[in-house]
């Protein structure tokens, strides 16, 4: 297992979440985002909109997403 906080995954606040693998991680984090988004979190809806724009880009969004994937694959496990 592996922890990441939701700003490092892109979002706005210091949730952490913990996953053996980058793409249960990022589900985590975008059910995360749902709540957040629900509930009409100015910061997290910033955060969205940011990744919103990213996402227009293809080729951005993928390297980005390679970046994290890197990020994540570099960290120690939890103790």
């Amino acid at each position: 297992m592996k922890t990441m906080t939701c700003m490092q995954l892109g979002g706005a606040c210091d949730r952490e979440f913990s996953a053996g693998t980058f793409g249960e991680i990022a589900e985590l984090s975008k059910a995360h985002g749902s709540e957040m988004f629900q509930s009409g979190d100015e910061a997290h809806l910033q955060a969205m909109e940011e990744m919103m724009e990213l996402m227009k880009d293809p080729e951005a969004m993928g390297k980005w997403l390679e970046s994290k994937e890197e990020e994540f694959d570099a960290l120690p496990d939890d103790s």
